[in-house]
């Protein structure tokens, strides 16, 4: 009698990335290249969807918040993109200062907060 078949391989975990900015900015820095080239690499083998979420600390008002963490989210989906990551797998996703990483006092800024997530899930 043979052995029953090997089980298949389980698929690929979603690989996460985060980026972070420097106050008030939207601007790549290149530690923030060297992390997303990374992401495109996993993109390009993983061959799935890309979430970028982008975020910013609690410092100044929250529409202006809004409209930052949509720049910086935006930023990164067009460095993606640039570097082959097709422009129709990456969604992207804003938060303003209402999904901080480090919970801080309503007009308290920090580096952790002004960051983008972004999460490349493999092919289904």
């Amino acid at each position: 009698m043979l052995p029953p078949p090997p089980a298949p391989a389980p698929p690929p975990a979603p690989l996460s990335y985060v980026v972070y900015f420097d106050f008030d900015k939207a601007d790549l820095t290149p530690s923030a290249e060297a992390v997303l080239r990374e992401a495109q690499a996993a993109a390009g083998k993983l061959g799935g969807s890309v979430s970028v979420a982008g975020n910013t600390d609690k410092a100044g008002a929250d529409t202006y918040n809004q409209a930052l963490s949509e720049l910086r989210a935006n930023a990164v989906a067009k460095y993606m993109a640039a570097g082959g990551v097709p422009a129709t797998v990456i969604k992207t996703s804003a938060f303003g200062e209402h999904n901080p990483a480090v919970p801080t006092a309503d007009g308290v800024p920090h580096q952790g907060n002004r960051r983008v997530e972004i999460v490349v899930e493999p092919v289904k």
